[in-house]
């Protein structure tokens, strides 16, 4: 099992090579875009598609909503990477419910395909998507009320961190029921099996109580 989780999509070329089995042109990506329709400004989208484009890689973007278990198995069945982009992580954890692509995610990764998330990507790996909620930026929460992640990692991740975040951090930290890893635009965690590590630039962020 090898989960690759992010803040950008725009550092997944630093990472996800080095992972891979094959050359990263020879490799076929599943792009999730679903989280995107859950916001406005859809500039990082079109960045990262710009990129993988430039890079010459071999990516099929989908949009799992509306679509049933058996049309997303034929999507993915010939994919080496699985990418599921960030947005609103309300709307995707939603989608993701509604599909039954939770089920396509387990088939996947037990069969040896690499998950990738970003941002809203990378928190519903975790055992609750709590975290996006902990920012006052108002997205819709879409009637969510269970945030329940798919617990494939045993811990929350923060993405996107700044300092200027410390304060709301520090006040979560004292109510959450999983341990803290925070990663900034520029850091990813790699999950091989049991072993978790650190990737990308600068040391582990960890904050004092």
């Amino acid at each position: 099992m090898k989960i690759l989780l992010t803040s950008s999509g725009l550092f997944i070329p630093k990472f996800l090579p080095a992972i891979v089995k094959k050359p990263i042109e020879q490799a076929k990506i599943g792009w999730v875009t679903t989280a995107s329709k859950g916001v406005e400004d859809l500039t990082y989208l079109g960045q990262h598609r710009d990129m993988m484009n430039e890079l010459g890689w071999n990516f099929e973007e989908i949009d799992i909503d509306g679509k049933s278990q058996a049309e997303l198995r034929k999507l993915f069945s010939d994919k080496d990477v699985v990418h599921v982009e960030g947005g609103n992580t309300n709307y995707l954890l939603m989608a993701i419910r509604k599909t039954g692509f939770a089920q396509i995610i387990k088939e996947l990764i037990e069969r040896g395909v690499i998950y990738v998330g970003s941002s809203a990507g990378s928190y519903i790996m975790c055992p609750t998507i709590e975290m996006a909620t902990w920012k006052k930026d108002n997205k819709p929460r879409y009637g969510l009320k269970d945030l329940t992640g798919l617990n494939y990692v045993p811990f929350l991740l923060f993405a996107h961190y700044k300092p200027e975040y410390d304060e709301i951090l520090k006040k979560a930290l004292k109510n959450i029921k999983y341990p803290l890893k925070i990663i900034t635009d520029k850091q990813a965690i790699l999950v091989d099996d049991k072993k978790v590590e650190l990737l990308g630039e600068g040391e582990e962020i960890k904050l004092n109580l």
